[in-house]
């Protein structure tokens, strides 16, 4: 198996690939980032939580201009995980056509490799991608 990393920080290549994020201790929000208080409740006290790998789209857009090295048009949606947790990602294996695509489309998360550098190690990237529904 080649040497893999993910492309973010908060995508975790275990078995079975999933999102972590970082959750505040008292209010319990979810950040994806490095924070040094919540800015819900500016506790300073975080651990981490694994979330679930399926959610439905809660919005989206086609994106039709990007840098010359990303294939237009594609779709971006943000992502209601069920349990909790939002997260922004590409939808993909789908046409880029608005009319096939509606918020409350349920996903769920799949990852790829983006990229591999010069000694074989494998860039992980992550998007989502249609269901049946539940």
């Amino acid at each position: 198996m080649p040497n893999e990393i993910p492309i973010v920080d908060y995508l975790i290549l275990d078995e079975k690939p999933h999102l972590r994020a970082s959750a505040c201790r008292s209010c319990q929000a979810l950040y994806f980032d490095r924070r040094n208080a919540c800015a819900r409740c500016g506790t300073t006290y975080f651990g981490f939580r694994d979330l679930a790998t399926s959610g439905t789209v809660k919005a989206f857009t086609v994106v039709h201009r990007a840098s010359p090295t990303v294939k237009t048009p594609y779709v971006s949606v943000i992502v209601s995980l069920d349990g909790g947790g939002v997260v922004e990602a590409s939808l993909v294996d789908v046409e880029a056509d608005p009319a096939q695509i509606r918020p409350g489309l349920p996903v769920e998360l799949t990852t790829w490799v983006a990229g591999t550098d010069d000694d074989g190690t494998e860039a992980v990237a992550f998007g989502f991608r249609t269901v049946e529904d539940r």
